[in-house]
């Protein structure tokens, strides 16, 4: 017998009818397991990366004679094996037509291609400014070295650009564009018709959840190792800030569950938070001192000094940038909004 209520029967989601398999769809057993192939071999050269930041950070020290933060590099050691990890056991689950993989694998490519151009913008504004520091240091600490010129400096730089956009947005797109089509689809929901967790929740509401989830432990593991948290104006740090990413780190846990149950209460708190928390951050990119809190960390002068030679930490660069995620944000909320309806217990 079926006892659910009538408001829970009606949100929107994969689960709530079986899945009838058209009888012209095109079984597309063999691009699932291509697909699949290439996934594990992306998350084995995202494991490499491991060791080459351990060895930066080595050589950094070498150079410098300042080591660099423990923070600093094992956050980034930690989000590789995280994502080596993902797209290994996803290859996997791809190989083998799980729908539980067709649905994490299509949000994951259209996180992976959404951040790609994202980037490569950033990129093609940032670098050239970049390269052009990073030469003129070079030039002052041996002058006897030869100068680049333009044409080479442009040919290098548009090469590094178009090779970044076709990792961080060609191959994002090639997996958007074939997981996607409903014949992959419904190839995994016919091999695979058990019912898994992914089922339970609209696809991209499971996105929402699945960011905050990711956001919790982040949060977590700054506590401790770089507590730093934009607040109206100030950087927190020391105690406070990790205070402040504790807090923020159970506010995002809750988020991903009740995102997840598809609850209305945990969309209203998630689109004030996350507005609350990105004006915040705008008004601290623009009062606030961003080298002055990493001083108070325990970075070193000359650590912070060349911090200070990246354009992103003159002017108004991420001020900007954090104004447009606030409305890439907000309106993504809004657009998920439909898929929330209030429970018996919230009315």
């Amino acid at each position: 017998m079926d006892t659910s209520s009538p408001l829970e029967s009606s949100i929107p989601s994969q689960s709530s009818a079986p899945v009838e398999v058209p009888t012209s769809y095109r079984d597309r057993s063999t691009g699932l397991q291509v697909f699949g192939v290439i996934q594990i071999v992306l998350g084995a050269l995202v494991a490499l990366f491991i060791p080459m930041v351990l060895l930066g950070a080595v050589m950094s020290r070498k150079v410098t004679g300042v080591a660099m933060p423990m923070g600093t590099y094992m956050m980034a050691c930690l989000t590789y094996l995280v994502l080596a990890i993902a797209l290994v056991t996803l290859g996997i689950g791809s190989i083998r037509a799980r729908r539980w993989a067709w649905a994490l694998t299509l949000i994951l490519s259209w996180f992976a291609l959404i951040i790609g151009v994202f980037a490569t913008v950033l990129m093609t504004a940032v670098l050239p400014s970049s390269f052009a520091s990073g030469l003129r240091r070079a030039a002052a600490s041996n002058p006897g070295a030869s100068d680049f010129s333009t044409g080479i400096t442009a040919v290098i730089l548009t090469f590094v650009i178009v090779l970044f956009a076709v990792f961080l947005v060609g191959i994002p797109l090639a997996f958007v564009l074939f997981y996607r089509r409903k014949d992959v689809e419904v190839t995994c929901k016919h091999r695979d018709p058990v019912e898994r967790w992914t089922d339970r929740c609209p696809l991209p509401v499971l996105a929402a959840s699945l960011i905050f989830a990711g956001a919790a432990p982040y949060y977590l593991f700054l506590s401790f190792t770089t507590p730093l948290v934009p607040f109206f104006g100030k950087y927190l740090t020391g105690i406070p800030g990790a205070i402040g990413c504790l807090v923020l780190a159970a506010l995002d846990a809750f988020l991903a569950v009740w995102f997840f149950r598809v609850r209305l209460l945990g969309w209203w708190v998630g689109i004030v938070s996350m507005a609350l928390r990105t004006i915040s951050a705008a008004i601290t990119f623009a009062r606030g001192d961003l080298l002055q809190a990493y001083s108070r960390l325990g970075w070193k002068p000359a650590q912070i000094e060349a911090m200070s030679g990246s354009p992103v930490f003159r002017g108004r660069l991420t001020l900007w940038w954090s104004l447009l995620y606030l409305l890439v944000i907000v309106g993504y909320m809004l657009w998920i909004k439909r898929y929330f309806r209030a429970t018996q217990s919230e009315v």
